[in-house]
């Protein structure tokens, strides 16, 4: 009888955690990235003095261990750009001040004062800087914005132009073209191309200038090249040709331009043509462009941050890096959506988004907690019972011991 006592408060201690269990699921139910914990139970025997089988007898239960959920949790839409989620296995991985590594599946990101993607907790996301030669591998590293808060200039080094030449322009008739092209500087450079009908059927001069202000062409230079079209209106196979321009504005003092006509074969591209039809251009193109100030940030499924510039530039600055881990039930918990690797859970395997058993990325989701609520209803209803029968077993043998004294009166 006393040991059915002890048997009872085994009952009541386990299942008093096991509520203790149950609450802090429910208490976490808006948490995000949360994972749902699961009691496990135990039986404890005793065993027999006199070794024979099948004689044991219960002494109660015990909570062996705790282990969690690792289901995905309901995928929640924001609005900001930096609240991510995992679609799939991984972790984000997450750097304190002191430098130790830590994971986490809650992905709500923010820009600090300091540039740094950030968790509420002020830990850095980990990720590969893509501006450096080495790129994806080693050592993932700080995600800090501000080194790519600008966008360096580039000068014009080739341009592209589609124009329709007339045919039936007269000798001495002139068609022009004017170009934006860029120095070293990011400065804006107005490239004007004349074209002039000369008194040879099918073929045209042309020049190139600038205004005085910032220089000068050097080359082409008088007498001007010509350009001879096929009698269906096309260029024969030739080369590329440059223009040369000598600048005054502080700039590299000198800038070669080339005029991309003539595929690597030496074949007409076909974007200069003379046709019975009046002159025209439809389309130009350069590869210079200004500098540009950062104005935006994307996050696509690969984990690739994406920063949109002022000049229209489209630059990939970093990659996130996930991690996965042989046994997530040896992850240790440690609080604030953390966990740290050890023995049992082995060691880190690092990798963009979607390689490997690595999930990808949705960018302007959070992943919610994955506690169902009516299931940890119902484990309420059975744990409270169980803690309210286990009392009741103290409660009975306590009125048995109490029939045992009363015996001898």
């Amino acid at each position: 009888m006393l040991g059915s006592l002890f048997s009872g408060i085994t009952g009541l201690n386990a299942n008093a955690t096991a509520m203790s269990v149950i609450g802090d699921n429910i208490a976490n139910v808006n948490t995000n990235g949360f994972k749902s914990t699961r009691p496990s139970f135990e039986n404890l025997l005793s065993q027999s003095l006199t070794g024979t089988a099948n004689s044991e007898i219960g002494r109660g239960v015990v909570m062996s261990s705790m282990s969690l959920d690792w289901d995905q949790g309901t995928l929640e839409t924001t609005s900001n750009a930096t609240d991510l989620s995992i679609n799939g296995k991984g972790f984000f991985t997450v750097r304190d001040t002191n430098g130790l590594i830590f994971y986490t599946r809650a992905g709500e990101f923010r820009f600090d004062k300091d540039g740094n993607l950030t968790n509420p907790d002020g830990l850095i996301a980990q990720g590969w800087d893509l501006s450096t030669s080495s790129g994806i591998g080693g050592t993932p590293g700080d995600i800090t914005i501000p080194g790519a808060g600008m966008n360096v200039p580039r000068a014009t080094s080739e341009f592209s132009i589609d124009v329709n030449l007339d045919a039936e322009a007269a000798p001495g008739d002139q068609y022009t073209v004017l170009l934006t092209t860029y120095d070293s500087l990011g400065g804006a450079i107005d490239l004007t191309l004349t074209f002039t009908r000369t008194s040879n059927q099918r073929e045209w001069e042309w020049s190139a200038s600038v205004p005085p202000s910032v220089g000068s062409v050097t080359s082409p230079a008088a007498p001007f090249p010509t350009l001879t079209f096929n009698p269906d209106g096309t260029l024969p196979n030739g080369v590329d040709p440059t223009i040369t321009i000598a600048l005054i504005n502080g700039a590299a003092a000198t800038q070669t331009i080339t005029w991309d006509l003539y595929d690597s074969t030496g074949a007409t591209n076909g974007d200069v043509t003379q046709f019975a039809s009046p002159s025209t251009t439809t389309f130009m193109t350069q590869n210079g462009y200004p500098a540009g100030t950062l104005y935006d940030i994307s996050v696509d499924e690969h984990g690739i941050l994406t920063g949109s510039y002022s000049n229209g530039q489209i630059t990939p600055l970093f990659q996130l890096a996930l991690a996965d881990f042989p046994s997530y039930s040896g992850l240790i918990k440690l609080g604030r959506n953390l966990y740290s690797e050890s023995l049992s859970s082995g060691q880190p395997m690092l990798g963009t988004p979607g390689s490997g058993s690595r999930g990808a990325i949705s960018p302007s989701t959070l992943e919610m907690s994955n506690v169902d609520l009516a299931s940890e209803f119902v484990k309420m209803i059975i744990t409270q019972r169980a803690f309210q029968a286990n009392s009741k077993v103290i409660t009975a043998s306590d009125e048995m011991l109490s029939d045992v004294i009363n015996i001898i009166r």
